[in-house]
């Protein structure tokens, strides 16, 4: 494989040294940018982008081919685990992913079939694939998917949700099928995560976007212990390096001590958590990933630059921060505001580092 021209990204997150704080976004290949739209366009709808593995390079590159960022993420969908498993993934516009299957019972869950990650989502091999090669070495490449929880509420309640209501009432009505449900996700989730690292990932994000709906005592037993399992059978060397993994909970800054625990190398952190709190508590167990919020992109770019130097300033000195938003890129912020962003990040940041 082509040796990486700027490996920072894989550096901070297994606590190396760096020369500047490296930077990405999520949802970095997204509707903010005029290029995405027009790819989008192109496909004729978001499920065709995503399953063609040339576009899928295409949007992956974008942002790259805009900003020197340190990482490019492929560019998928957290739901076509669920979609493999025979569900039926379509969207709404403006609802959001819609199931044509849902998943209500002890039978039901038994009926999923686990995707075998060539046969089932080739697609998304062939877009790691693909991307791979034309990155040639530029930045390292991130692959994901969605935590067993997450992937659960939305097999479960047939779509996005408020409250979670049906998830909920499996979780405490029946827990023999909820944890039936998130050991077949769990597996599921390691071998297409597996098959991902084999195309060429070279680190992989779990997105538990909805962990911190869960209470304390149910977050332990109902997500973490199951992203648990899937970095347990992860391949954590290939290539001749490290695979490292990035657990984010969106809502869980309460719970990084013992998301620490879990043996990945570094944990994504939502705005709602200071970050200078979060590396005192964690101490130099894992890396951190975060985790300025996204609105602040709305703002001039010097107070976007402000903010900014108060997160890093936040960290302090030293190794194991890769700088990112709190959560996705929202469609309605300014290209330049994102450039602006990129900038003060490795700017601001190099005082910290040497």
């Amino acid at each position: 494989m082509t040796a990486l021209k700027n490996d920072r990204f894989l550096r901070a997150l297994l606590k190396q040294p760096v020369d500047v704080t490296p930077v990405w976004m999520m949802r970095q290949a997204g509707r903010y940018l005029p290029e995405y739209r027009a790819s989008r366009s192109k496909a004729g709808d978001f499920m065709s982008l995503c399953m063609n593995p040339e576009l899928a390079c295409e949007v992956t590159l974008q942002p790259l081919d805009r900003y020197p960022l340190d990482a490019a993420i492929l560019f998928s969908d957290i739901l076509t685990v669920p979609d493999a498993m025979g569900l039926g993934l379509y969207f709404e516009t403006g609802e959001g992913p819609r199931f044509k299957k849902t998943v209500s019972s002890m039978a039901d869950i038994e009926a999923l079939p686990i995707p075998d990650p060539e046969q089932d989502l080739g697609y998304v091999m062939n877009a790691v694939r693909t991307i791979r090669r034309e990155l040639n070495g530029r930045v390292p490449l991130i692959g994901f998917s969605g935590s067993p929880w997450t992937l659960a509420t939305y097999m479960v309640e047939g779509g996005s949700s408020k409250d979670f209501r049906k998830s909920k009432a499996m979780l405490y009505e029946n827990p023999q099928a909820m944890h039936a449900l998130l050991g077949k996700l769990a597996q599921s989730v390691t071998s297409y995560l597996n098959g991902q690292i084999l195309a060429g990932a070279q680190a992989v994000q779990i997105f538990d976007s909805w962990g911190g709906s869960l209470s304390a005592a149910a977050y332990q037993e109902f997500s973490l212990a199951y992203m648990q399992k899937i970095v347990d059978g992860l391949i954590r060397e290939h290539d001749g390096r490290r695979v490292p993994v990035i657990l984010f909970t969106k809502g869980g800054g309460l719970w990084l001590e013992s998301m620490a625990d879990s043996g990945a190398e570094a944990l994504g952190l939502d705005w709602t958590c200071d970050i200078g709190s979060a590396r005192a508590r964690v101490g130099s167990k894992v890396a951190l990933q975060g985790n300025m919020d996204p609105s602040v992109l709305f703002a001039k770019p010097e107070a976007i630059r402000a903010e900014v130097g108060r997160i890093l300033a936040s960290f302090g000195h030293g190794n194991g921060h890769v700088f990112n938003l709190g959560h996705g890129i929202t469609p309605e912020v300014d290209p330049a505001h994102a450039g602006a962003f990129i900038e003060s990040v490795h700017e601001l940041s190099a005082r910290y580092h040497g």
